[in-house]
């Protein structure tokens, strides 16, 4: 491994993809994408990144199942995840919680978002 922490974004709106990208890259993350949740287990299994943020509500299979996914993959498992959603009912992050390792609701500030993922490294 070259020491640079890889962070996987899984999300399907490129104005929160680029927003994150640029925020990780400014960071020293070295940052991969993918538009939704299969295409996110692709990219897990490939990149082996350090952490995931996800969003939630994505086609094809939206990020509670991509977590589930991950989380049921023992080689896959330790990898933490943030859900990112403009999901906000306490329902919600409760079910997101109960996956994921962390919950931050859009909008959001992306340094606290840096703070969350640092926090889990």
């Amino acid at each position: 491994m070259d020491g640079v922490t890889k962070v996987l974004v899984v999300d399907d709106d490129p104005v929160i993809v680029r927003l994150l990208r640029v925020n990780f890259e400014m960071e020293g993350y070295d940052v991969a994408t993918a538009a939704d949740g299969e295409e996110g287990l692709s990219a897990v299994r490939t990149n082996r990144p350090d952490i995931v943020v996800s969003d939630v509500m994505m086609p094809k299979l939206d990020g509670l199942g991509f977590a589930v996914a991950l989380k049921s993959d023992p080689a896959l498992a330790r990898i933490p995840i943030i859900l990112l959603s403009a999901k906000a009912q306490n329902a919600d992050i409760d079910a997101g919680l109960d996956i994921a390792d962390d919950y931050v609701t859009k909008p959001f500030d992306p340094l606290e978002l840096l703070d969350r993922v640092a926090a889990l490294l």
